[in-house]
């Protein structure tokens, strides 16, 4: 995975999100959109630094975790504040959207 971004699965999503803010990307291989995401996902994760974690989910891998979340498209990013979600995008996002939105829920 891409420096700064972390892969989670069904068995380590709950912890690692639970505290702090996440970006989350739900994606799969396959999907031509969700690989355009990447290098702005990368972008993002090297301006938030410490401030927030980056993280992406395999849909096809963690059908679980994408059930609990409701993804039907993708790619669709969720912005979690202490594992609860606080803004949602479906498609591919510019790295200035992202960041607006992890900055706010920063708080």
């Amino acid at each position: 995975m891409s420096a700064g971004i972390t892969e989670l699965n069904d068995a380590t999503f709950g912890e690692f999100t639970k505290e702090g803010v996440c970006l989350v990307d739900f994606w799969a291989p396959w999907c031509g959109p969700c690989r355009a995401q990447l290098p702005i996902l990368e972008e993002v994760a090297g301006t938030v630094g410490d401030g927030a974690r980056v993280v992406k989910v395999n849909v096809d891998e963690s059908p679980n975790t994408a059930a609990a979340y409701g993804i039907r498209s993708i790619p669709t990013l969720i912005v979690l504040k202490d594992g609860k979600a606080v803004d949602q995008f479906v498609g591919v996002q510019a790295a200035a959207n992202l960041l607006d939105s992890v900055e706010k829920a920063r708080g």
